[in-house]
Order: C-alpha cells, then structure tokens, then sequence
C-alpha cells in the first residue's frame, strides 16, 4: 500500500513539474511576442492640426538633414531629444557641445557623400566613353549626336535658343524646358562651362546628349539643393536657333 502511495506521489510531482514547466515555456513565448511588438516603430494617427503641423516639421528637418548626407542618425535618439527639450528635462549633451559634434559629424557625412559621388561620376564616364557614338574632347565632355543639324553654328559671344532636360546619373530630372513646355533662351558663355564648350560645337538642328563631368559642371558647390556637390550630370539637349 505503501509503495503504491508512493508511486502515485512520484506520479503527481512528475505531472506538476511538467505544467509548470510547460507554462513557463508559454509565459516565455508570450513575452517574447510582447517584446517584438515594443520594438516595432510607432506609427501615429495625423488627427488633428498639432499632430499634422509636427510630423509636417518632421518631414522638412529630415528631408533637409539627409540631403545634407546624413543618413546614419538614431531617429530615438533624436526623438528623445526632442522629449528632453519640450518638456524641461535635464539635457544628457548641452546646446554648445550638442553644436561642435553636430558640426563634426555633418562634416565626415558630406564628405563622405561626396567620396561616393565623385567615385560614381568617375566610374560612369570612365565606363560611358567606350560605348558607340560617345566623343570625348579634351576637357573630358563627354557628348552623343542623338539628330544632326545642318544650321548655323553658335560662337560664344552668341546668344541660342534651346530645348533641354537635365539629369542626375540615377536618372532624377532637375531641370527640363520641355517638361515646362517653352525653350530656354541665353548666352553661350553665360552657362556652365560644358554647355559652353558643347554649344559652341552644335548647329541648328543638332540634338544631342552631353554629359558633363562635375568640374565642367557645379563643382564642389552642387547647384539648388537639387544637384548635389561633384555631380556628374547629364543633358539632352536640342539647339533650336542662334539669335
């Protein structure tokens, strides 16, 4: 009788220990899923005009600080800051040294940018001048005869009308008078220094591709937020008259 109480103790405690083992497996689980839903980002419901007003800054300081080349921020650490900020809490970095590293950081995320950049536009024209029909002069414009023309043929003191649509090597358009449906009219010389040198090869007629490495372009200095430092940009480019 004894032995059989005991085995039927064993039996119980083996049972018990089994669901509680098992719970705790499925309080684990539950955590678990709790976690992952936590770290999942916050979405937020745009109900009124505060909240449309702050997602709205939102999107013009990201949108500016990115173009900038930083792309590597916390955006919680930021939100913190933003917390920190509003409602009077201790700062963990002071505005002053908050400046300097700030500073420091948009330093090493621009040139960093424009290493890449510059590597990009080098690679494409390195890769671009070998394919058919692409001339390269001696500055290093880069041009393809799309129509031949058979017109008269600018100088730089010269003033032309022109169609044209202007393009980073991703393919974004930042400039086109035939998206705007009117072409442009200017100064030969009063143009970047790879229209200038292309112009002065074309004709009436003439439509061609030209692309233009950064120092016949903008440069260092990028151009309206929208052509970055060291770009290398390309054009299409129909000459209508010479004036």
């Amino acid at each position: 009788m004894k032995v059989l109480v005991l085995c039927a103790a064993v039996l119980t405690g083996t049972v018990v220990h089994a669901q509680s083992k098992k719970e705790l497996q499925a309080e684990v689980t539950k955590l678990k899923a709790e976690i992952t839903e936590l770290k999942k980002p916050k979405d937020v419901e745009l109900t009124d005009k505060h909240k449309k007003a702050s997602y709205g800054l939102g999107v013009l300081m990201a949108t500016n600080i990115k173009t900038q080349g930083a792309d590597s921020l916390d955006v919680e650490a930021i939100n913190i800051a933003f917390r920190d900020v509003f409602q009077g809490k201790a700062l963990k970095i002071e505005k002053q040294e908050s400046l300097t590293i700030v500073q420091e950081y948009m330093q090493a995320a621009m040139e960093r940018k424009t290493a890449v950049l510059k590597a990009e536009g080098q690679s494409f024209l390195e890769g671009n001048k070998t394919k058919p029909g692409v001339v390269t002069t001696a500055s290093g414009l880069q041009y393809k005869v799309i129509t031949a023309g058979k017109g008269k043929a600018p100088v730089a003191t010269s003033n032309v009308t022109v169609h044209y649509t202007g393009k980073l090597l991703d393919g974004t358009v930042f400039d086109s008078s035939v998206e705007r449906g009117e072409p442009a009219s200017f100064g030969v010389s009063d143009v970047i220094g790879g229209w200038t040198e292309a112009l002065q090869l074309m004709h009436e007629g003439d439509k061609w591709e030209l692309y233009i490495p950064s120092d016949l372009a903008y440069g260092e200095r990028g151009a309206g937020g929208q052509i970055p430092p060291f770009a290398t940009l390309v054009f299409e480019v129909e000459l209508i008259k010479v004036n």
